[in-house]
């Protein structure tokens, strides 16, 4: 399929929003390793342009963890296993947190480092904001990974699936938004 098509790019976007949406009906059909399956293909076909990009300025241990995330999709398949399913979305949280948060403490930061992807001349105080913005995303990555987990483990599956297929994507879409709004009131203020 080509990704790069409309219809395409609207199939990749659809399945990766109603993941868990997908989940919570699948289970009544289908067993955990068809649906692992499905995730590891959206995820292949949702990040084979920009990967090999990212992993190229990522470093081995931002790697691992990537890797990691792929191996535990593997894992829910092989094994067949529910509870593997359900807490995808948190152990993506602790991967997502692990690669900005060490971000940090080796520079680039993980957003320095997408910035550089639109534009590689970046001044010291865009590289400063990059930072907290990193900082921001690793607090989001940290509460989300930790309600994420709590309801793979405690929550029915129509809360599970509310919460990580609309109340975490909801909270994600007003972080890019309220930080698109700061950085483009940062970049009047500046011209």
């Amino acid at each position: 399929m080509d990704v790069k098509a409309p219809l395409g790019r609207l199939y990749i976007l659809l399945l990766w929003l109603v993941y868990p949406v997908i989940i919570f009906f699948g289970l009544q059909w289908l067993a955990p390793r068809y649906l692992a399956a499905l995730l590891g293909l959206t995820l292949l076909l949702r990040w084979r342009k920009l990967l090999p990009s990212m992993l190229q300025r990522f470093s081995y241990l931002q790697k691992g963890i990537a890797a990691t995330l792929l191996i535990w999709v593997l894992a829910t398949a092989l094994f067949n296993n529910e509870l593997l399913l359900r807490t995808y979305p948190a152990i993506l949280s602790l991967g997502m947190l692990l690669i900005f948060g060490l971000s940090l403490k080796y520079p680039p930061s993980t957003i320095e480092i997408f910035a550089r992807m639109q534009t590689s001349a970046l001044p010291p105080a865009a590289i400063a904001y990059t930072r907290k913005v990193t900082m921001v995303w690793c607090l989001f990555f940290l509460i989300n990974g930790t309600i994420a987990l709590y309801t793979a483990l405690y929550a029915s599956r129509a809360n599970w699936a509310l919460y990580n297929g609309f109340i975490a994507y909801l909270i994600m879409g007003v972080l890019f938004i309220g930080e698109w709004l700061i950085r483009q009131r940062a970049m009047t203020r500046e011209a």
